[in-house]
């Protein structure tokens, strides 16, 4: 967000063997794909990242990670960032981008 405003969004869609990962790991791989995306913007900057996801708060200070958490976690650490917990319920803007990929492609004749 610049001056309260969003100037960019990013998806993909998940690759087979990523739909077995557990939430927190799907949450994760999130942050990583957009700091991918926009990393020539975000490398030198401050930046703070918001999830509705609260353990990601707590990443950081986890004991038992396995191989690709800490690989990400590798990543993470090249970035000068923040993550911070927004509630899901306050997040207007995500929950609508959420609920139009839900009825992406539904016809409201049938």
């Amino acid at each position: 967000m610049q001056d309260d405003k969003v100037i960019a969004y990013a998806s993909r869609q998940l690759k087979d063997h990523e739909q077995n990962y557990p939430t927190h790991d799907l949450e994760l791989a999130a942050v990583v794909h957009a700091l991918k995306v926009w990393r020539h913007y975000l490398i030198g900057n401050k930046c703070e990242v918001y999830t509705d996801h609260k353990s990601l708060k707590y990443i950081f200070t986890q004991p038992d990670l396995n191989l690709r958490q800490r690989r990400w976690l590798e990543l993470i650490k090249d970035f000068d960032m923040s993550i911070q917990y927004h509630p899901g319920k306050a997040n207007v803007v995500a929950y609508a981008l959420s609920e139009k990929s839900i009825w992406q492609g539904v016809d409201p004749k049938e």
